[in-house]
């Protein structure tokens, strides 16, 4: 009888992986290092980590990769590994630039979540380049993910067809974020664009701008009786609960795009 375990399926592919003699195009790159990487990220997903780079964007995209279609992703990472680029889920090409592939392994961030976040960030980028060792304002002006990139990967990379686009740049917050929980629940994806200074770390800038791509989890409450809300996200390589203030959320929370 065939096995139709998903996470069964994946752990075939890396092990195919594994066997395969094609020699990997990314030379600063350890083949077995990626494979353990992969693993680990098989098992759970919440290891996929942007490190130093601004990849926020490409992090949030791949963590539901991993966690809703593992073989997709193990496929997307050999792809990428052996012969530079993979085909999204509407067919396109997405290579990895020469460059890229020559990078140093010195780079602040895992080697497989480097290989596969830098190449997608890449795929969209018309001016500033992905650099590693540039200044940080260099990095994160490429690194700038907009909300119609997200829906775009969305749609190719995890193949949802019908993409919605929740601003709440002034008003509609909280019906935003619940809608957006309405479709995780459904089996969607939700990302979230925030201020990451004052929704997760605290340190309110004086003026609010949307700075941080994040994934929305299936947990949020709301108690207007207490003025608080409570969520649940991944970012920077883990699971984060969120129990803040309604008017500071409304202040850091700008954007929601979903897929179903």
């Amino acid at each position: 009888m065939v096995n139709s375990d998903p996470l069964t399926i994946a752990e075939t592919a890396i092990a195919e992986f594994e066997r395969s003699k094609v020699p990997g195009v990314w030379t600063g790159l350890n083949k077995q290092q990626i494979i353990a990487e992969m693993r680990s990220r098989l098992l759970n997903p919440f290891n996929i980590n942007q490190g130093s780079q601004p990849f926020c964007g490409p992090a949030a995209i791949i963590f539901e990769l991993a966690r809703k279609q593992p073989t997709a992703y193990i496929q997307l990472c050999r792809n990428l590994f052996q012969i530079g680029g993979f085909h999204t889920q509407t067919n396109r090409w997405i290579p990895s630039p020469i460059y890229l592939q020559q990078s140093p392994v010195n780079v602040k961030i895992p080697q497989v979540d480097w290989m596969v976040l830098s190449t997608l960030r890449e795929s969209e980028n018309l001016i500033f380049s992905v650099d590693p060792n540039a200044p940080q304002l260099f990095r994160n002006l490429a690194g700038i993910t907009k909300p119609w990139e997200i829906g775009g990967w969305t749609q190719e990379i995890l193949g949802y067809q019908t993409i919605h686009y929740n601003y709440a740049y002034l008003f509609g917050d909280l019906e935003a974020i619940q809608k957006a929980n309405q479709i995780v629940k459904s089996g969607g994806v939700a990302f979230a664009l925030i201020n990451d200074l004052g929704l997760l770390l605290n340190k309110p800038s004086v003026f609010s701008y949307p700075s941080h791509w994040v994934a929305l989890l299936d947990e949020l409450n709301i108690d207007y009786n207490k003025n608080m809300i409570e969520f649940n996200l991944f970012t920077w390589g883990k699971e984060m609960q969120i129990t803040i203030d309604l008017t500071i959320f409304k202040t850091h929370f700008w954007e929601v795009v979903t897929g179903i």
